[in-house]
C-alpha cells in the first residue's frame, strides 16, 4: 500500500468517526505524515526522456532504461522509473513460442488376441533401499500378462531376447509409454524376429 493510499484510508476512517490516532494505528501510518504537506514532483522531463529512449531502443526493458537515465543524472530511484514506465505502457512485448501441433491418430481397438500388446515399466525398492524395475507386457484384447521381467536393470537387448523366447506369435503392434527409456524403443532392432514389430508411443 502506497503512502497516498494509506492517507486516503486514514481519511476514510476519520469520516467513520474514528479518531486520528486510532485511524493511523489501524492503517500503520505516521501521524506526522498526515500533517506534512504533500510535495509535488514534476515528472514531465523524465517522462519525455524515458519515452524517447524507449522509442530509440525498443528492445530494452525498464532496468536498462533506468541505468541510462541514472547515468545521465535524470533519476536515482528505480521505483520512480518503473512507475512512469508502467504509466506510459512502455513494456516490451515478448513473442510467445508457437506450440508444435501434431495430429492425433486415433488408436484402433483390437478385436482379437495377439493383435496389439502394451508395454510399461513400474519401479519400487527393497527394504535395503536397492531399487528394482518390473516390465509388464499385456495383451490389450484379453488383458493377459504375456511377459513380466523383474530386475535391477532391463536393457532393450534383454527385452528383445525375452520376446523371442515366448512360445506364441508376436503381435503386429506394441504400444509403449512415452516415459520409457530410449533403449526400450529400440529393442526391435536387436533381433530379426522383433524387427518386424511396429512400435507405437
Amino acid at each position: 500500500m502506497t503512502a497516498a493510499q494509506r492517507r486516503r484510508a486514514v481519511e476514510h476512517l476519520k469520516d467513520r468517526r474514528f479518531s486520528e490516532r486510532r485511524a493511523c494505528r489501524l492503517v500503520g501510518f505516521s501521524r506526522s505524515a498526515i500533517w506534512s504537506p504533500l510535495k509535488g514532483r514534476d515528472d514531465a522531463g523524465l517522462r519525455e526522456r524515458l519515452k524517447t529512449l524507449a522509442e530509440q531502443y525498443p528492445r530494452y526493458g525498464y532496468p536498462t532504461l533506468h541505468d541510462m537515465l541514472r547515468a545521465a543524472g535524470h533519476v536515482m530511484n528505480h521505483k520512480r522509473t518503473y512507475r512512469i514506465y508502467r504509466e506510459e505502457g512502455l513494456q516490451v512485448r515478448t513473442k510467445r513460442r508457437k506450440k508444435l501441433t501434431r495430429p492425433r491418430v486415433p488408436m484402433l481397438v483390437p478385436d482379437k488376441v495377439n493383435q496389439r500388446w502394451s508395454m510399461d515399466f513400474v519401479s519400487d525398492q527393497l527394504a535395503n533401499g536397492r531399487r528394482f524395475r518390473v516390465l509388464n507386457v499385456v495383451d490389450d484384447y484379453s488383458r493377459e500378462c504375456v511377459l513380466q521381467i523383474v530386475d535391477t536393470s532391463i536393457s532393450g537387448q534383454r527385452v528383445a531376447r525375452a520376446l523371442d523366447q515366448l512360445n506364441r506369435p508376436l503381435p503386429k503392434t506394441i504400444v509403449v509409454d512415452n516415459g520409457l527409456p530410449a533403449e526400450s524403443s529400440l529393442f526391435a532392432q536387436e533381433s530379426p524376429m522383433t524387427a518386424a514389430l511396429a512400435i507405437r508411443c
